[in-house]
Order: C-alpha cells, then structure tokens, then sequence
C-alpha cells in the first residue's frame, strides 16, 4: 500500500485495532463458555438455532428465555446506531474511542461479578458489547471484516484463493492473509482466555481490559493528535 493509501483510512480502520478487537472476542468467547453458562454471546446464530429447537419441543419458557440475549444483542445495534449522531455533534471524541472506553468499563465490571452471580448477567453484557462492536468496526483498510465472529473469515479464505488462481491478482492473496490473521487471532483470544479461565475463574476477563485499553489509548492519541481535524469523518462501510 502506497503512502498515499495510507493516509485514506483513519485510526479506526487499522488492521492493528482489527486484530486486537478479534483477540478479544475470543477471550469473550472462552470468557462466557468456560465459566459463565457454556454459551457463546458473541453472534447471535446458535441462540437463533437453540429457539427454533425450543419451539419444536414446545419448551415454551426456554424459548421465551432465549429472547432475552437475542434482545440485548438488538438493542446493542440500535444504541450503536444512535448514539454516534450525538457524539459526532460534541465533536470531542470518535464514537469508535468512547465505545472502546465503554467496553473496558463493562469488562472490569465483569471481571467483579462473583462466581456464584447468575451467568445471565455476564452473557448480557457481553451480547450488549458484542453486537456494538460488530456494528461499529466494520472495514479494516478497506476489507469488510467482522470483529466477533469468524464465519465470514472461513468464508473468505476460498474465496480469495480462487479468485487468485483465475485473476492472478496479489491482492487477493494479501486479503486472504488479513482473514487468516484474523482467524488466528481470535484463536489466540480463545486459547488465552480458556487457560485463564481455568486459572483465574471469572477474572480473566480483566486480559480483554488490557487489550481493549491498548486499542482505546491508541485511538484516543489519534483523536486528540493527527485526527483532530477528521472526528466527523464517517469510517468505509457505514
């Protein structure tokens, strides 16, 4: 990417926030199936499969029960979409920085809820910060990417591999390093976070605030510095 390239995309659209985010989903995942439930609060797919088997068993309660998470995961995306206008209007912050703020915030919080606490608490929160990060981070460099699942990822890597075997275009292999680096990323979230559970039980999820504080400390430093001028600036894909 040419110099010029680099300067189209802002602080927000790094791979490098990319991959940190994608860590920390994984952690997230490990965080909630380990020791809060054996669920995964990350995407909403197996809640969705789970209803529909609860309405074919008529378990009525476990299917109304299954409403709960998919809503807060909804209304993730809706304050997502709202909230934005007005911090765009303040003109202090990105929405992208006070997000991050707002998803170490929920995570320390979390990392004090007893074990012993009901396990919706934890999925709840998690769905809620999920869904808005999914919805907030949307293209790194110019690559749609998502950064709390990886199906899309899987996808991907075929994708460009035979689009490069036809087109013979570098470009494609270099998209399907970015999918395979987020794939392993989130790996890494999953492996670090299991071990940690283990370990550490529900204080694991402080690993998410460092790395969630990284991305935040980084982003905040572009907004007060050489993105001071662009906070109105809406990032590719929204």
């Amino acid at each position: 990417m040419c110099e010029g390239q680099e300067q189209e995309f802002l602080e927000c659209e790094r791979s490098r926030v990319f991959y940190l985010l994608m860590m920390c989903s994984g952690l997230f995942g490990a965080y909630t199936y380990v020791i809060r439930g054996g669920v995964f609060c990350n995407a909403q797919t197996g809640n969705l499969l789970l209803f529909g088997m609860a309405l074919g068993d008529g378990e009525w309660l476990k299917a109304a029960y299954l409403l709960v998470p998919m809503a807060a995961y909804v209304l993730g995306a809706a304050v997502s979409e709202i909230l934005p206008v007005s911090v765009k209007k303040a003109g202090l912050l990105r929405w992208d920085t006070l997000l991050i703020g707002f998803e170490i915030l929920v995570t320390l919080f979390l990392g004090f809820v007893p074990e012993a606490a009901p396990d919706q608490i934890s999925q709840l929160a998690v769905n809620f910060i999920c869904s808005m990060q999914y919805n907030t981070f949307r293209q790194a460099e110019g690559i749609p990417m998502a950064t709390t699942f990886c199906t899309n990822h899987v996808r991907q890597l075929g994708l460009c591999l035979v689009k490069w075997s036809r087109k013979k275009d570098a470009a494609f292999l270099r998209r399907f390093q970015r999918h395979a680096e987020m794939i392993l990323m989130f790996v890494a979230g999953v492996f670090a976070g299991t071990a940690l559970c283990r370990r550490f039980a529900g204080k694991a999820i402080w690993c998410a605030s460092l790395l969630l504080l990284a991305v935040f400390l980084d982003l905040l430093h572009a907004d007060l510095t050489k993105e001071k001028g662009m906070l109105g600036r809406v990032p590719h894909g929204h």
